[in-house]
Parts: structure tokens; sequence; C-alpha cells
């Protein structure tokens, strides 16, 4: 029994909307980040039958392309859907204290807004964005492999 080992699986998907605008800056080194945080709803019943609602607050990072993108299509109250890791990191606040922060890593950004046109046809702004490396090519096969993985249905996501 000793020898199990627990996978590594480090994944998460959440649908939002932007509290503010995206903050964007570029690293000493030059590679652009966004940085901003989402408020996720749910609806539930209590024990005495009424209809409550919890928010949730996340703050999101997007690194290379992404981050422009979200630059440049993103502001307060847009809504995404965000799939990407969890990672933690410290930082330390003006009063002295450490302070421990968890937030999503963004691997693909779909903006979900209504289209900015003049006819409302209802349809939704399908627009994915998801993290490139220039320098982190995949291969044929490897992209192959992704295209058959699972689809949990939010690729077409209408809200």
């Amino acid at each position: 029994m000793a020898d199990l080992r627990m996978p590594d699986i480090n994944s998460i998907i959440i649908v939002g909307n932007l509290i503010k605008d995206p903050v964007f800056r570029n690293t000493n080194s030059g590679v652009p980040v966004a940085n901003f945080t989402i408020a996720s709803n749910r609806k539930f019943k209590d024990n005495t039958g009424l209809i409550k609602e919890d928010v949730c607050f996340i703050g999101v990072v997007a690194w290379y392309k992404l981050a422009e993108s979200c630059y440049e299509n993103l502001k307060k109250g847009s809504a995404i859907l965000v799939e990407g890791e969890l990672q933690s990191r410290s930082l330390r606040t003006e009063d002295g204290f450490n302070r421990n922060i968890i937030e999503i890593k963004a691997r693909r950004i779909q903006f979900l807004n209504r289209r900015d046109t003049h006819q409302d046809d209802g349809l939704y702004e399908h627009h994915e964005v998801a993290e490139e490396h220039e320098h982190l090519e995949a291969s044929e096969h490897d992209k192959e492999k992704h295209e058959n993985d699972f689809n949990f249905g939010y690729r077409d996501l209408r809200i």
C-alpha cells in the first residue's frame, strides 16, 4: 500500500464576472501579466427553504498573449469562463504581516459577453483564448490527442 501514489491533478473551471478592470503590467523581463478578480455566484435553498445566494471572489492571473487578450477584451462586469490551475503565493502586507494567497493561473479564458452590435441577434461572444508559449510547441500527435480529450460541454456554454 505504501507504493500507491496520488495523481498530480490541479485543475479548475469556473464562470464569473470581473469585479473591476484587469490590472495589466510587464515584468522586469518584459513578460505581460494581467491580474483580476471574478465573482462567482451560487444559489441554494437553506434549511428553511428560502433561496439564498453565495458569492465567491477568486483572483486570476494570466500570462503572455493570454494577458494581452484579457487587457484588450475585459472590463468590469465582463462574464468569463476560466480554466486553469490553483497556485499559492505569499506576500508581505504594508503593516508587515505575511499573507498567503490562492489564485487561479489561467490556461484558457472564454469571453462570454454579449456582442456589441446594433442588431440584437441573441448571440453571445464565443471568443476563446488559450495560453501560448512560442518555446513550447506541441507536436502534431499531441495536438491531435488534445483535440480528442473529453468535452464536458463548456466549450459551447451560453449564459
